[in-house]
């Protein structure tokens, strides 16, 4: 199988072949899924080693697990769910208010004005203040919503909690965001 074949086909057809050894299948659902999973993966750790590790963690469990997955269209949200349970448990290994760094594209500041440049970067630094201090899973239930338009129940299915808990976590964590955020708008 080519690249270019196995960039046309879907993840349930790659899943399968993957299942049954195909390494470059496999190897395209990664290339497919790497950079979503590491923006992901970045937003809620906050480091982009950690991020990295976290990331290939996910992808050589999904190898490894493949044959567990009942549903081969189900990869992505079971990819989700692992990169966000992955994040939780090294959140919940580090030391609180470790060092976060910017996602290398929010951190490229508008080249037209220096004013505005140094605005959005002191912008940018307060919001990832503000993320570092909500809990890991207000932070993980944020990031799958906003960032990544997760839906509610496939947020509720990534973290391991209901879909009310989910609700009550995004509103804590919007509030104090917004708060946060105020002197801003």
């Amino acid at each position: 199988m080519g690249v270019a074949e196995a960039a046309a086909l879907d993840d349930a057809t790659l899943v399968a072949r993957s299942r049954d050894g195909d390494m470059r299948a496999y190897e395209q659902l990664v290339r497919r899924y790497q950079r979503p999973m590491y923006r992901l993966a970045l937003r809620i750790v906050g480091s982009s080693g950690d991020a990295e590790d976290a990331v290939q963690d996910v992808f050589l469990t999904a190898w490894r697990r493949l044959g567990q997955l009942n549903d081969d269209g189900a990869f992505l949200g079971w990819l989700y769910r692992t990169t966000t349970n992955q994040c939780l448990n090294v959140l919940r290994k580090r030391k609180p208010h470790a060092d976060t760094e910017l996602d290398e594209q929010e951190s490229a500041a508008p080249r037209t004005r220096p004013e505005r440049a140094v605005e959005v970067n002191a912008q940018l630094d307060a919001l990832q203040a503000a993320l570092r201090d909500l809990t890991p899973e207000q932070r993980a239930c944020w990031v799958l919503r906003e960032v990544h338009g997760r839906s509610y129940d496939e947020i509720a299915e990534a973290i391991g909690t209901t879909q009310q808990s989910v609700r009550g976590r995004l509103a804590r964590a919007r509030a104090q965001l917004a708060e946060v955020m105020a002197p801003w708008r």
